[in-house]
């Protein structure tokens, strides 16, 4: 694979690795910098595959990368801090962010435990199908199916105190 090669793979695939890599890091720069070892890895490998085994295999890359980051010691110091710093009172929110509804949906999904918020991004905001998804993750897919479930109860409960101000002025 050459250099022409590598950037039209990252034209096509950095947007969709990204927001996977963001799933699951909560953080913008965390993701960015993922999905960067990711192509430099795969550069490195030089593995030939078709066009859809290498979106599955970026995928899977990806999510291990994102993986192995929470699982570090760097993550675990900075959830550290950030408990600590929220409970000094020294975090300020922005109410109007807060009250932004697709936020509070992002939030709702990005505060799900990792292996329900990791198949509900796949299966809602990524569009892949159960059996894809379950693949991608190495699930058996009944599995995959319960976490679904599970991870759509919790949103359900997250989010059912909310008002929702343009579902309920909606007149479609």
């Amino acid at each position: 694979m050459d250099e022409q090669q590598l950037t039209i793979l990252m034209n096509r695939h950095t947007a969709k690795l990204f927001r996977i890599a963001y799933y699951y890091s909560k953080n913008l720069h965390t993701a960015e910098d993922i999905v960067q070892d990711v192509f430099i890895k795969f550069y490195e490998k030089n593995i030939e595959l078709d066009a859809d085994a290498i979106e599955r295999y970026l995928i899977v890359m990806t999510s291990n990368k994102s993986k192995d980051y929470l699982k570090s010691w760097h993550y675990q110091k900075l959830v550290l801090q950030e408990k600590w710093l929220h409970r000094a009172g020294r975090k300020m929110q922005d109410a109007f962010i807060i009250k932004d509804e697709e936020e509070m949906i992002s939030e709702a999904v990005l505060s799900l435990p990792i292996k329900q918020r990791e198949v509900v991004a796949y299966y809602y905001l990524e569009g892949y199908s159960i059996a894809e998804l379950s693949e991608i993750l190495r699930l058996n897919e009944n599995t995959a199916k319960s976490r679904l479930v599970k991870g759509r109860n919790l949103l359900r409960e997250k989010l059912s105190s909310i008002e929702w101000e343009v579902l309920k002025n909606d007149t479609l």
